[in-house]
């Protein structure tokens, strides 16, 4: 009973210790595990959360804050072990299985009680411990913030002494993913289905926002207050409630109604989030990369005047990456965009591009800053195309067949030979 009561001093500076080295292990999964919507929310909020904000805008300097004090914390906790052990071990008449058994018993309790057991729990209600632990945090990062040029230095020459020809690893390109698709173990449809993705993902960045977008025609905007009854037949498929600014009528905000589960009767605009702006000569690759950063689901596509003239959905993005034949024509109009009808002539849609058209006919086109077929006949003509209008542009003739709406326009393309000296282009 004596021997406990000697040791009790240690037994709870080791409980202390553990318990400091706990406190950074749940700090760092709770803040680093936050998701981006999430760390915005904390950016606006009360002050403990925009402190948690703020810790997370410098993460070099916070995990370098918290592997310091936390591997600092553990080295006392293991000295303190020691010192108890070796008591063990004298008051066990010199049985070395004492002071063994114990430091067994340590280990194991600083792994479990923290390490395994306050990470997994602040993985799970991240969100709100983050600010409770923020302003403790914060004190620490500002103790060894002086400290972290020396133990970035240190790293360094650790770095340069222990493995001087030390490389990073270069990021994968197209062409390893490809390779990675070939030589995984999974079936054949798995890997046609693999490579396909990738090739609609790295084309992305080939295809810009006014070739991809809805245009301006293909969906309603509402303006608030926006009900259920004022729908109607008006959503964007697959499901967006598209939202304008009440006075100036550009587009400010969108919601994804399919993803909710519940909707109320009146004052729809309130569920909207804003909506992102893009210049209509953008990729889809940057727009869908900062859709992702930004936590947008909408794109609105202005012109060179600031005019929306179309949007872009996530899920059309989503279209995009996992079609077989990812095409506009099929999204908006539930139809091929070329189809070739005889050995030179060509059924096409409005909404064809233009770089598509030339790709599948084998032709080199004017020069034109439109991205549609139906975009070149509008500046051809000078006014909406009408059914019947007949278009001679470069080697193509145009003729249009169905012109219900100027973006549903259905037009037979004819394609003459290129005589000797002619590259096509007029």
């Amino acid at each position: 009973m004596a021997l406990w009561l000697e040791m009790l001093p240690w037994l709870v500076g080791m409980l202390v210790l553990m318990s400091a080295s706990a406190f950074f292990s749940a700090s760092e999964a709770a803040l680093f595990s936050l998701r981006l919507p999430e760390r915005r929310k904390l950016a606006v909020g009360s002050r403990a959360q925009r402190l948690a904000a703020s810790l997370l805008a410098d993460p070099d300097r916070l995990l370098t804050a918290i592997l310091f004090w936390n591997l600092l914390f553990n080295m006392a906790y293991f000295g303190v072990a020691s010192i108890v052990g070796f008591q063990l071990e004298r008051g066990g008449a010199g049985d070395p299985r004492w002071a063994l058994g114990f430091a067994a018993g340590a280990l194991l309790t600083i792994i479990f009680f923290s390490e395994m057991l306050p990470k997994t729990l602040a993985v799970l209600v991240a969100p709100s411990l983050a600010p409770v632990l923020a302003p403790l945090l914060s004190l620490a990062v500002r103790i060894v913030t002086p400290f972290l040029p020396a133990l970035r230095m240190a790293n360094l020459l650790s770095r340069r002494l222990i493995w001087p020809h030390f490389r990073a690893e270069p990021y994968l390109d197209a062409t390893d993913l490809a390779r990675a698709i070939d030589v995984s173990r999974g079936d054949a449809e798995l890997v046609q289905e693999g490579r396909m993705v990738l090739n609609n993902i790295v084309a992305m960045s080939d295809i810009r926002l006014d070739e991809w977008m809805r245009p301006r025609a293909q969906f309603e905007v509402f303006r608030p207050p926006v009900s259920w009854e004022d729908l109607g037949e008006g959503l964007t498929p697959p499901g967006y409630l598209v939202i304008a600014d009440p006075d100036g009528g550009e587009i400010v905000a969108a919601v994804d109604l399919g993803q909710l589960s519940q909707l109320p009767a009146d004052h729809l605009e309130r569920l909207a989030r804003p909506v992102l702006y893009l210049p209509w000569c953008a990729s889809v690759a940057d727009a869908f990369q900062q859709m992702v950063d930004l936590d947008r689901e909408v794109v609105a596509v202005v012109n060179e005047f600031g005019d929306t003239i179309g949007i872009l959905t996530y899920h059309d993005l989503l279209d995009t990456m996992f079609s077989d034949q990812p095409n506009r024509s099929a999204r908006l109009l539930n139809r091929p965009p070329i189809r070739q009808v005889s050995s030179d002539v060509w059924h096409v849609t409005g909404v064809a591009g233009i770089r598509s058209l030339a790709r599948e006919l084998g032709v080199r086109l004017p020069h034109s800053r439109n991205a549609t077929v139906a975009g070149v006949l509008q500046e051809t003509l000078y006014r909406l195309p009408s059914e019947g209008d007949q278009v001679v542009w470069g080697p193509l003739e145009f003729r249009v067949l169905e012109a219900e709406e100027h973006a549903c326009l259905l037009v037979e393309v004819v394609r003459h030979a290129v005589g000797d000296g002619e590259d096509g282009a007029s």
